[in-house]
């Protein structure tokens, strides 16, 4: 509060330099001023801010000089606080102690008090203009950076740097191109700035173009051409280029191993490798990342041994290929083994843990990184967000969002992309979409996080809305966007909408659609019952179907009963994945509804002979910070009397209302009181009703299912919840159903 009630009180004098009339002027050059200014200086530049107060207390006479020295001292420390308080005590300011403070206050991201101070300067200078052009341009306000700089009397090189830069860094090449073209003599490095811009927005006809005007180049020139080719795929573009290339360092060959690297030719990658000069600890990492991604651990292992001095990115780059290949526990003791390790290397071994189902662990590292003192950054956040998204436990996902909003990343893209994935996966889609509503600058990342979000919890019309939204924004829609998209229409059952999305999406986007694209296509026309049309896009792919698209096709002729394209469609899947067990469910499903229980015996064989073992089904909900787990007919849990009894009570009550077991259902032939009896205690019923009983009365129920909820259980849940007037939440392995008085999100489309 101080350091605000100063700016108020020096604003409201108009900052007017006043000189303390009980100080008698100092000598400029004061032999004792110089000696006393410099010992200040070399204190400072050794951290030793108290020794160089105790010279400037000493001191009989001081000059703004003196002054100076001591706030360029604390900035350089990270001492704000002092440096501000000392310049507000200043006797008597100079334009230099002025433009100090106000670089301090910009360096500090504390823009609007920069701005405050930078008004009531009784005189600016260039320097002056600069620091708060760079300041909009560090903190992403391109517009305002742009009225400072129309507004400067003079400009010089950095005042036009720093403008192209913003429009670079934001994406706003458009802009950039404009500025650019106005004027012609710029330096190389802003040469370099558009064409990295051009770049990284995979704009490489451009990037090219401006690369031929040039009238000179640097090695940082031909590096970023060329690891633009080379990211992008385009390998003889990057060797044709590497091979004319002038001067070469360690970044142009690393560049090219990058780029064999990612095209899965490690032989060649290897090649150029051995070949380099010199090689950095990058070029070692490229190389060991190329064979951890492509699973030749053991390669990878000898490289990383024959390091002559491995830093920490190559360790992280280990346990991650370990993690990755899923061998978790060579992965910790790679990590045990670390001489140093950083908030990556925790951010490695914790994800590695929660990508491999190891939940309980992950969330253990969290804690004892914590106590190991390291301090939680972007990557460890994200990560504990993964894994509470991965287990759905949203209360401590809530405590992660917490000690987020205290660290400042809410509101910053990469953290605010992970929490709005773990409410959406966590089936709180408000929560959701209140972060994302907060993130500052979106990214594709985000948009395509929220669409996505709202098409699996069955919310078409909101998904819709996001995906008009992003395209309002300036955005341009990817691979990513369209899936999401058409799962929206599909979940919602707007099958011409999807259809001529997908039929424009090369037109108006550019982006030819991929098997996903398909397999969304043939779930949309499927769910709608127009299978003749969906048998037709399948025969007309441009590219052989995968298992993904004939096991829609299978979905949906277990829908509609339709025996004959179930078999067919069930036929290639099992050609193509003969182990994927949720097929053969799905296939004996359809006999079962048919009451084929001789077929339905033949599957079962057929499993047993391929050993294909049916996923057990399981359900969990999370009641005050603990996952309770189900499976049915749990006879394990110790509320398990209670929950029984309530269960029954519950099947009285929707029997009242008209509830009938889909006894079709029951993969046995059995009697119908016995299937009736298999179908009451399903997981997902037993955590529904753990959740009523334990939760309060105005919190939704979220329950997660490892597999698709069946339809009884989907009917008998739209009972329920209106039965108790509860929100029902359920997330299974393919999407999110909202049970609420009665009626499914989903519209009965699963």
């Amino acid at each position: 509060m101080r350091g605000k009630y100063n700016l108020r009180q020096l604003h409201s004098s108009n900052f007017q330099v006043q000189r303390a009339t009980n100080y008698p002027k100092p000598q400029l050059k004061d032999p004792h001023i110089v000696k006393c200014t410099k010992a200040i200086s070399t204190h400072m530049r050794n951290g030793h801010c108290d020794l160089a107060l105790r010279v400037f207390d000493a001191m009989p006479l001081r000059n703004s000089v003196s002054y100076n020295a001591m706030i360029s001292g604390y900035l350089r420390n990270a001492k704000f606080s002092l440096a501000r308080d000392l310049f507000d005590k200043m006797p008597q300011r100079d334009l230099f102690s002025w433009n100090l403070m106000l670089t301090g206050y910009v360096r500090n991201r504390r823009l609007r008090e920069a701005r405050m101070l930078f008004d009531s300067m009784p005189e600016k200078d260039v320097v002056s203009w600069n620091a708060i052009l760079s300041g909009y341009v560090r903190s992403g306000h391109v517009d305002e950076a742009r009225e400072v700089f129309d507004k400067m009397p003079h400009k010089n090189s950095i005042s036009w740097n720093g403008l192209l830069a913003a429009y670079v860094q934001s994406g706003r090449l458009e802009e950039a191109r404009h500025l650019f073209e106005s004027k012609s003599d710029w330096e190389l490095i802003s040469w370099n700035c558009l064409m990295g811009g051009y770049v990284k927005r995979n704009m490489l006809g451009d990037a090219r173009q401006l690369f031929e005007l040039m009238p000179v180049r640097d090695v940082i020139s031909w590096n970023t051409i060329i690891s633009g080719y080379a990211q992008d795929g385009h390998l003889s573009q990057a060797g044709r280029l590497f091979q004319e290339s002038p001067v070469r360092d360690a970044f142009t060959w690393t560049a090219m191993v990058y780029a064999y690297v990612q095209d899965g030719m490690l032989d060649e990658a290897r090649r150029i490798f051995d070949e380099m000069p010199q090689k950095r600890e990058m070029s070692y990492n490229a190389m060991i990342a190329g064979y951890a991604q492509y699973k030749r651990m053991d390669i990878a292992r000898e490289l990383f041994e024959a390091m002559p001095f491995p830093n920490t990115g190559s360790w992280n780059i280990m346990i991650s290929g370990y993690c990755q290949n899923g061998n978790i526990v060579q992965a910790r003791n790679l990590f045990d083994m670390m001489p140093e390790r950083d908030s990556v290397s925790w951010a490695a071994i914790t994800a590695g843990y929660a990508q491999n189902g190891h939940y309980e662990e992950a969330m253990n590292m969290l804690v004892e990184m914590k106590r190991d003192g390291e301090s939680l950054n972007r990557s460890t956040f994200c990560c504990a967000l993964s894994t509470c998204a991965g287990i759905a436990a949203l209360e401590l996902g809530k405590q992660v969002h917490g000690l987020v909003v205290k660290t400042g990343y809410e509101n910053e893209c990469l953290v605010g992309n992970a929490l709005v994935g773990m409410y959406c996966k966590c089936g709180s889609i408000d929560e959701a979409y209140d972060v994302f509503e907060g993130i500052q600058h979106k990214d594709i990342v985000s948009w395509n996080t929220m669409l996505s979000g709202y098409a699996r919890h069955g919310f078409g019309r909101q998904a819709l809305m996001v995906f008009e939204s992003m395209i309002t924004a300036g955005f341009k829609p990817d691979e990513i966007t369209m899936v999401g998209v058409l799962s929206a229409c599909s979940h919602t059952g707007s099958t011409d909408r999807g259809t001529e999305y997908f039929h424009s999406m090369n037109k108006d986007y550019g982006i030819t659609p991929n098997s996903k694209h398909y397999t969304c296509m043939i779930d949309l026309l499927g769910r709608a019952g127009r299978l003749e049309e969906a048998q037709n896009l399948i025969r007309n792919m441009p590219f052989e179907p995968d298992a993904a698209t004939w096991g829609a096709l299978l979905g949906a002729s277990r829908i509609h009963g339709n025996m004959e394209l179930g078999e067919k469609a069930s036929e290639m899947v099992f050609k193509m994945e003969p182990r994927n067990s949720g097929m053969y469910v799905l296939l004996s499903n359809l006999y079962a509804a048919l009451g084929r229980w001789v077929d339905v015996g033949k599957m079962r064989l057929k499993m047993r002979e391929v050993g294909v073992q049916k996923i057990p089904g399981y359900s969990w909900v999370e009641v005050h910070n603990k996952i309770h787990t189900f499976t049915v007919g749990d006879c394990f849990h110790p509320e398990k009397g209670r929950i029984y009894a309530f269960l029954e009570e519950l099947d009285l009550k929707m029997k009242r209302q008209g509830y009938v077991s889909s006894t079709k259902l029951v993969l046995h032939d059995v009697e119908e009181e016995e299937k009736k009896h298999m179908l009451k205690y399903h997981s997902e019923k037993l955590a529904v009703a753990f959740g009523i009983l334990t939760l309060p009365a105005d919190r939704p129920i979220r329950v997660m299912k490892n597999l698709r909820v069946c339809e009884d259980c989907h009917n008998a849940i739209k009972h329920i919840s209106k039965i108790v007037g509860r929100l029902i939440i359920v997330r299974d392995s393919n999407r999110f159903h909202h049970f609420r008085e009665g009626i499914c999100s989903c519209g009965d489309y699963w």
